[in-house]
């Protein structure tokens, strides 16, 4: 089965096609321009890349959060009218799983965050069991100094990755010390590859869905939206 994979929750943008478990191409880009921009002809560049029509894709898989509101919404959208459109089944992967996915076998824990602003971070933490990745805690938007502390608590090694590692990096590295291995920025961007790879084993497993149902996880409610409520309550 042929699938494709579409990250956009991020201010990178990458899609990818795989066979099964097999990239067979993949593109990348961290520029200034909107995800509705890079988007389409990226996925146009990749199939042709992988020499696949979209004949023959058998799903596409998506980026469903958490992250940038606006790019979930133009990622979604883009995955759910591609798939509508060629009458494919879709699958939503968890943006923290895809960037988790890859580092599946290390030791110790492995919590993906990404920079959610307002002095918090979307976070979840997994660990290898039996050669695949469980997930522990998450997703949940979340202090850092909370997230410190329920890493502390489980007393093990951990591993972290993604956007927010420049952001607070130095901090948790202050407050658990030689436990914390901080991934390099090569580590830290999600792909589109795992989140075709995750997508392919989920279809094969018939969790292929109507694209109309799909809906993204946002964890919490956008800052427009705090306001209107706020507003309301005044």
């Amino acid at each position: 089965m042929f699938v494709l994979g579409i990250e956009a929750a991020t201010p990178v943008a990458a899609v990818a096609v795989v066979r099964g478990e097999k990239v067979l191409a993949e593109r990348m880009v961290n520029n200034q321009r909107t995800h509705s921009v890079n988007l389409l002809p990226m996925i146009k560049a990749v199939m042709e890349d992988a020499g696949v029509t979209r004949q023959d894709l058998g799903g596409i898989a998506v980026s469903s959060g958490p992250g940038s509101f606006t790019g979930l919404r133009i990622g979604m959208a883009t995955a759910k009218t591609l798939a509508q459109v060629w009458g494919l089944p879709i699958v939503g992967i968890s943006t923290l799983e895809a960037l988790a996915h890859p580092l599946t076998g290390q030791g110790g824990l492995i919590c993906p965050i990404l920079n959610a602003r307002r002095d918090e971070v979307y976070a979840a933490v997994y660990r290898t069991v039996a050669g695949k990745l469980e997930r522990l805690e998450g997703p949940m938007a979340i202090r850092p100094e909370e997230l410190a502390r329920r890493l502390e608590s489980r007393d093990l090694p951990v591993t972290l990755l993604g956007d927010g590692v420049p952001v607070y990096g130095e901090f948790f590295l202050k407050q658990l010390g030689g436990r914390v291995l901080l991934a390099p920025g090569s580590a830290s961007w999600p792909r589109g590859a795992p989140v075709a790879e995750l997508g392919y084993r989920r279809l094969v497993a018939g969790e292929g869905m109507d694209p109309l149902k799909l809906l993204p996880d946002y964890i919490r409610l956008s800052e427009a939206e705090v306001k209107w409520l706020q507003k309301q309550k005044g």
